[in-house]
């Protein structure tokens, strides 16, 4: 708070010279003094008794005193040195206000010889106020777009003393921006003024503090001051002001919705409704104002919609700020998405071979195969592999593509159809994969001839079989496939004693079962020898062989033969003729018996059917 310097009224001291005025006397008896106001009680004001041609002494002997009415408490007689001082402190102000003459008359009756006496006095100003303000302080309030030249009435001082004493001058404070002007009226006062020099701005200064000074001619010369704050009211002369043309922020894709990305500021120097900035987003094309949102309040960009960098990498996004009457400035804002691993990587068959032919050479090419990964930098470097030990080779061709070729020649025997998995895997952290399958069928060709389980084989018939019976089937497997491993059997033309062999056995071509053409007789044939010749039907057809031996059994069909002793042609019987003398154990001949069959068929036993004597032999 300012606060005025305070004076006190300075006491004036005691002048123990008084002027004395000439004394006139005139028809009525006057008596005329002058002196200063603002003296101490007791002070000589003028000789009365010397004026009134009495001594001091005679004062009270006449009976002197002053009797008439009025302000007679300021002034008293002095008995005893004859001499009117004064009764108390006076002051001229209160007494007179600012007239330029105060005189203060008042009687004195000497009482012996009822003589009246007229006394005037007049009261002399001293310089005892200061030019005083009423107020202490005063505010002006001027607007910044104000004209240079404007003047502004300001408050006037007020000094109660008089002449030179009085109010003088008046007086500002140095400052850039105001100069003061006095105004006269008609009346001689003078009315001080505040002229604007030079155009105020608000935003380089808002209060401008200044000092009128009010000064008196007096001496010394006093002086009372008025502290002026001039308020310097806002106009909206500013725009609001972005912190930064260019704002610059750098967002992974994967944003959850609502995600406030930046704040933007705009200031305005000016203030209240001047000041009061709002955001707002410029016109944009497209739906980039569908993905971001800007509080008008507090200056937030945030995103509406998922941001996708597969999309968009970038967005540039205007912006105002505008104040409440309507100035406003722009800026930018740009948004860099920033790519996360969020695409496994795509595969595409551009071209695929079905099958392959077995035993085809190593880099037969079944498929080609496109990659991509919408993901960027590492995120979309895709590397592709055939999982499990496969005899496949991924080969590099341009851009992404890949040959999909056999490692080595493939055998349909051993796998007759692969199930490729492809698997691409993306450099992301983690990554991200995708398998993509693909059936090769092997193609057979004809590569494998039909093959018997064993290298021999036997088979047994009993002889006196019928004919047409089945003696024995032989079967080959051929692991090649359709035709290539249709299987037909044929015997190998031979003879056995002359006669060909096709006249003893057949064999079924479709199935390998061999038929007996005749009744085998073991007494003439035991055995067979066969070569069975196996084909596929392929191109050139493929054949292997096999040797098949066929036994015929023997079966008891011959009795024995009796060869000696040989039965008479004649029909006689036989003799054998013995001695008398031979004893018991002695050998009449032998029985010699043969039989064609063989084996436990062949075995001989004899026995004797008769005799005709018993127990002779």
């Amino acid at each position: 708070m300012i606060k005025y310097l305070t004076y006190k009224h300075c006491k004036g001291l005691t002048l123990l010279s008084v002027l004395l005025g000439m004394l006139c006397k005139t028809g009525s008896g006057q008596i005329h003094y002058s002196v200063q106001e603002e003296l101490d009680k007791g002070s000589f004001v003028g000789n009365i008794s010397e004026n009134l041609g009495l001594q001091p002494w005679e004062l009270v002997e006449h009976g002197v005193r002053i009797v008439s009415r009025g302000r007679t408490q300021l002034f008293a007689l002095n008995l005893r040195s004859g001499s009117l001082v004064t009764a108390g402190r006076i002051d001229r102000e209160e007494l007179c206000a600012q007239s330029t003459l105060c005189l203060v008359k008042f009687n004195i009756l000497v009482e012996d010889k009822l003589k009246i006496f007229e006394v005037e006095i007049e009261i002399k100003d001293i310089n005892d106020n200061a030019p005083d303000f009423l107020t202490e302080e005063l505010e002006i309030k001027i607007g910044e777009l104000t004209v240079s030249g404007t003047r502004f009435p300001l408050k006037t001082a007020f000094d109660p003393d008089v002449g030179m004493n009085s109010l003088q001058n008046y007086h500002l404070s140095p400052n850039d921006y105001f100069s003061l002007a006095m105004k006269h009226v008609s009346d001689g006062a003078k009315y001080p003024e505040l002229v604007l020099e030079r155009a105020l701005d608000r935003e380089q200064k808002k209060v401008h503090q200044l000092v009128l000074i009010a000064s008196d001619g007096g001496n010394p010369v006093r002086s009372g001051n008025l502290y002026i704050q001039v308020v310097v009211l806002d106009a909206n002369d500013n725009p609001p002001v972005f912190t930064q043309s260019e704002y610059q922020v750098s967002v992974p894709e994967n944003l959850p919705l609502g995600t406030t990305l930046l704040t933007v500021n705009a200031t305005d120097p000016d203030e209240g409704f001047n000041a009061q900035v709002s955001y707002i987003l410029d016109k944009m094309p497209g739906k980039v104002a569908q993905m971001f949102d800007l509080n008008s309040v507090t200056g937030d960009i945030s995103i509406l919609k998922s941001l996708d960098y597969e999309d968009a990498t970038f967005y540039e996004i205007k912006i105002e700020a505008q104040d409440g009457p309507g100035l406003l400035s722009r800026a930018k804002i740009l948004v860099t998405v920033l790519d996360v691993n969020d695409n496994a990587p795509e595969v595409a068959i551009t071209s695929l071979t079905g099958s392959v032919p077995e035993e085809a050479p190593a880099g037969r090419e079944i498929a080609l195969i496109n990659v991509h990964d919408q993901d960027s930098g590492q995120n979309g470097q895709v590397t592709v592999s055939v999982l499990g030990n496969m005899p496949f080779n991924l080969e590099k061709s341009i851009d992404q593509y890949y040959r999909l070729v056999t490692a080595r020649s493939l055998d349909r025997e051993q796998v007759s159809e692969y199930n490729i998995t492809l698997r691409a895997t993306d450099g992301g952290n983690p990554p991200l994969s995708t398998s993509t399958h693909i059936t090769l069928h092997v193609e057979d060709i004809n590569d494998n001839p039909p093959a018997f389980s064993q290298s021999s084989y036997s088979a047994y018939i009993p002889e006196n079989n019928p004919r047409g019976a089945s003696i024995f089937c032989v079967i080959a497997q051929d692991p090649d496939s359709i035709h290539n491993a249709h299987i037909t059997y044929a015997l190998t033309e031979d003879t056995i004693q002359g006669v060909p062999l096709s006249t003893y056995v057949s064999i079924n071509s479709d199935t390998g079962v061999l038929y007996a053409l005749r009744s085998f007789d073991y007494e003439q044939v035991r055995d067979l020898q066969l070569l069975v010749t196996a084909s596929d039907s392929g191109n050139p057809p493929l054949s292997s062989n096999v040797t098949l031996s066929i036994f015929v059994l023997d079966q008891n069909d011959n009795v024995p033969e009796i060869l000696y002793p040989a039965l008479p042609t004649d029909g006689s019987t036989g003799v054998e003729l013995a001695p008398r003398s031979a004893e018991s154990g002695y050998l009449v001949t032998k029985v010699v018996a043969v039989d064609r069959d063989s084996g436990q068929n062949a075995w001989l036993s004899y026995r004797l059917l008769k005799a005709s004597e018993p127990g002779l032999f």
